[in-house]
């Protein structure tokens, strides 16, 4: 089982405390965390990309090409990048640049996007389009990612004639490509068919939801036959202090912002959010039947363990810096889980 510290980049004013982080702050603050993450054990990090929104983060390969040079084992992943808005010869051009750098140690979860409408309008393209952008940008990744010469003609981008990646990537697809998506099962299929890793997404729902997900994925992968194994990772939101009562006193007022935050982000850049997502804030079933991991590291350990089985995950993405947490305390408990809690379940 491995472990990935994860960051979407939001900027919330602190409940507790009424500080606010500042934007040049919060991009610095992320190599930091993930030099404290290798150093603790975690396996990874994975960055969002937004765009246009109060989701700060917009460049992860810049940032993941600073991280590479402050770090030596730490896988260097996205949180997701948004193959359907981007255009797929720079995507591949910018991670297989990632990776040479990092010596094979880039990881790229593609998703949609298709949750932030607003994203689309910004970029002058058609929600409506977004499955086909979405798959006709991940087929075409896929053949660029080889390092071969490329032949291909498509729907949105002008053709490609002959012409190679460069740099060439480290790493083989199935080894560092992810589709990051569970609403469509289009997407889960795209992944099963490309030989890619499924990641599941960090909602407010129910997470057994996503069994007939995971189900379908390896239906497909068994049918379309393989010669290597699927993977299959999950977002969640979680924290760990030395005693429960602690864990959760810190983290409620911060993750009740947090949900008020988005679901008003939300709002505002999706007029149809989906039905699995529409739920009041309730921090005890959040916490116990929901998405959130909040405890001590025994509890932690217990619940991770549990979801582990429920959706046959093997990579685990810990979202922590949500809702204005303040440095030390955040950087308190990545040290925890380190310590604590991935020895137990590495």
């Amino acid at each position: 089982m491995k472990f990935n510290l994860m960051s979407l980049g939001d900027l919330v004013t602190d409940p507790v405390t009424g500080e606010r982080s500042t934007n040049a702050r919060r991009y610095q603050m992320f190599p930091e965390m993930a030099q404290i993450a290798e150093g603790v054990g975690f396996n990874g990090i994975n960055m969002g990309e937004h765009h246009g929104i109060e989701y700060i983060y917009s460049a992860p390969p810049v940032v993941l090409a600073a991280i590479a040079e402050r770090t030596s084992t730490l896988r260097l992943g996205t949180a997701v990048t948004l193959l359907a808005n981007l255009d797929a010869l720079r995507v591949a051009e910018d991670y297989a640049t990632v990776d040479v750098l990092s010596q094979g140690r880039v990881d790229v979860v593609h998703g949609r996007g298709n949750f932030f409408a607003s994203t689309y309008t910004l970029f002058g393209q058609e929600l409506e389009e977004s499955a086909d952008r979405f798959k006709e940008n991940a087929e075409l990744l896929d053949q660029l990612w080889r390092g071969e010469p490329v032949h291909w003609s498509g729907r949105f981008r002008p053709s490609i004639n002959g012409e190679t990646l460069q740099p060439a990537p480290v790493q083989a697809a199935a080894d560092c490509m992810w589709i990051g998506g569970g609403s469509s099962l289009e997407s889960v299929e795209l992944a099963a068919r490309l030989g890619w890793k499924l990641m599941l997404p960090s909602a407010f729902g129910d997470p057994s939801f996503f069994t007939k997900v995971v189900d379908h994925y390896l239906a497909v992968w068994e049918q379309v036959g393989h010669d290597w194994e699927p993977e299959i990772g999950a977002g969640w939101h979680v924290w760990v202090a030395p005693e429960s009562q602690k864990a959760r006193s810190q983290w409620e007022p911060r993750y009740a912002a947090y949900h008020a935050w988005m679901n008003d982000l939300l709002g505002k850049v999706n007029p149809s959010i989906p039905k699995q997502n529409q739920r009041a804030f309730n921090f005890e079933w959040l916490t116990t039947k929901g998405p959130a991991i909040v405890g001590s590291p025994d509890e932690v350990v217990e619940r991770i363990a549990s979801l582990s089985e429920l959706l046959k995950v093997t990579t685990h993405l810990a979202y922590m810096d949500m809702g204005g947490m303040p440095e030390g305390e955040l950087f308190e408990a990545i040290q925890l889980f380190g310590e604590k809690v991935i020895p137990q379940l590495a």
